[in-house]
């Protein structure tokens, strides 16, 4: 599985891949230059199970860390995966 990054002016994604197959899309939108808000997270149903969405949330923290950003989780599944991943939380707006 690969995580493609699109990062535009106001707003990105976090696409995974795998064999040339979209298995989750992950969906943000900027709020102000030092924050963007995770709204929407989505995997096809043909790779639940494989923690695709996960993976997503991680590729986006690593984003944020890298670049000194805070997320704003707003998608539920986001949020839960702040929630419960301790090494994240800091990153948390």
């Amino acid at each position: 599985m690969t995580i493609e990054h699109l990062n535009e002016t106001k707003s990105g994604h976090f696409k995974a891949v795998v064999h040339k197959v979209e298995a989750g899309r992950l969906t943000y939108t900027w709020s102000g230059t030092d924050k963007f808000i995770i709204d929407h997270t989505e995997v096809n149903p043909d790779f639940s199970g494989q923690s695709v969405g996960k993976k997503m949330v991680l590729e986006a923290a690593q984003y944020a860390r890298e670049n000194n950003l805070k997320i704003v989780p707003t998608c539920s599944f986001a949020k839960s995966i702040f929630d419960k991943t301790k090494e994240i939380q800091d990153l948390q707006f």
